[in-house]
């Protein structure tokens, strides 16, 4: 048998240099037969090594029986039901064998994407704790997105998962992007919208946000992760490259140290695409959507009647209101950074948003405001009425005396 080198080799000498067999087979000490061979066969040739008998092959028509029945099976329960003493990794490989026989294919498509198309979004919580006050800590979302057709990719760290966060993440990664695509693609997230008897439901929150911009939305379906790969890819690349060493002072540092991760992130040259992403990114955005002059605002809001103890509730916190205001009907409004609480067109709080749980945050101005209150109502007034003075005489005269 020989290799490859002597068979081009063979090949030159008689095609080119026009050599005889038995010349060549001196020439290079090997059979005629073998020259003969190489000579007629126009594949370079290769070695078939015959399948040895193994243990498996006895045991064989019962894994394909199992595989019959369940195609998923593992191959350890495999060979507990065939009482399989053996060392497991040969008949592992048998498995993997036969299993294609039995279970049906489930192949993916590449997908390409025109300039504009889409932007990917999802969900990424990083494993890392970070600090928000009062002794606690927690581990936050980011809103992660990824243009189609430029691979540009955005982030933003959010407190929840709350429409109201997540929409809030998805403005920032619009105003990292520059315009707004076609048409936004979401997994199905319980704030954006999900799959309903075959059709897709979007919130009512996302459909007011995506409205204001002019954009298209599509859910991917359950179970196929496959249609939003690019931006599952970019949240490993994120565990991997930018979360190693890092540490966090809190939310605001974290997007801070992202942001400048991202912009070198851009400028590297994506293995796919083989293009900067930064440098594509223009041409994703002349096909976008611009931004509006004014960006939807997807603060949480709601009104009711400010109780006695003068606190509104967001989330699981309080926070305190100026205690005048008891009994008015108060709004409450709360995005990424703020709360704030009116009444009618006068602002009667402005708390900075508690990341930590179970506060209750007060205003040094309230409780000014509610001594003062309480000293008004401690102060009696006292009444100076004239009282009319009767002459003793009158008396008298009542009883007969005089």
């Amino acid at each position: 048998m020989i290799d490859v080198d002597d068979w081009a080799e063979i090949r030159r000498l008689h095609f080119a240099e026009r050599l005889g067999i038995k010349t060549i087979a001196r020439q290079l000490g090997v059979a005629r037969n073998t020259v003969r061979t190489a000579v007629r066969s126009g594949s370079p040739p290769a070695y078939d090594r015959p399948r040895r008998p193994s243990l498996v092959d006895a045991v064989e028509p019962e894994i394909a029986r199992l595989l019959k029945d369940c195609p998923a099976m593992p191959a350890s329960v495999i060979a507990e039901r065939i009482k399989w003493g053996h060392g497991i990794t040969i008949l592992r490989d048998r498995v993997a064998e036969l299993r294609p026989l039995f279970k049906p294919p489930d192949p993916c498509q590449r997908t390409s994407y025109q300039p504009g198309e889409i932007v990917q979004f999802d969900l990424w919580q990083p494993d890392v704790g970070i600090a928000v006050g009062h002794g606690q800590a927690t581990k936050f979302w980011v809103v992660t997105a990824v243009c189609g057709y430029s691979r540009f990719m955005a982030a933003f760290m959010v407190p929840s998962r709350a429409g109201y966060d997540v929409l809030w993440g998805m403005r920032r990664c619009f105003e990292q992007i520059g315009a707004v695509p076609r048409t936004i693609v979401w997994d199905g997230e319980g704030c954006i919208g999900q799959w309903r008897r075959g059709k897709e439901v979007f919130t009512a929150e996302f459909q007011a946000f995506r409205g204001a911009l002019g954009a298209g939305a599509r859910l991917c379906k359950p179970n196929d992760p496959e249609a939003k790969g690019v931006n599952e890819r970019s949240n490993g690349y994120y565990e991997t490259s930018f979360l190693p060493g890092r540490s966090f002072l809190d939310r605001d540092d974290f997007n801070t140290q992202l942001s400048a991760w991202l912009k070198k992130a851009n400028r590297r040259r994506h293995a796919t695409t083989r293009a900067v992403p930064a440098e594509v990114v223009y041409e994703d955005r002349g096909a976008m959507i611009a931004l509006p002059p004014v960006m939807p605002d997807p603060s949480f809001g709601f009104s009711t009647r400010l109780p006695r103890d003068h606190y509104v509730r967001f989330d699981v916190n309080d926070y305190s209101v100026n205690p005048r205001f008891v009994g008015r009907l108060v709004r409450v409004r709360a995005d990424l950074d703020q709360v704030v609480v009116t009444c009618g067109e006068v602002e009667v709080a402005r708390h900075r948003r508690c990341l930590a749980r179970h506060q209750s945050l007060l205003d040094p101005s309230h409780a000014m405001t509610l001594r003062m209150m309480r000293a008004e109502a401690a102060v009696v007034p006292t009444l100076e009425t004239e009282v009319e003075q009767r002459d003793l005489s009158d008396y008298d005269k009542a009883l007969g005396v005089a």
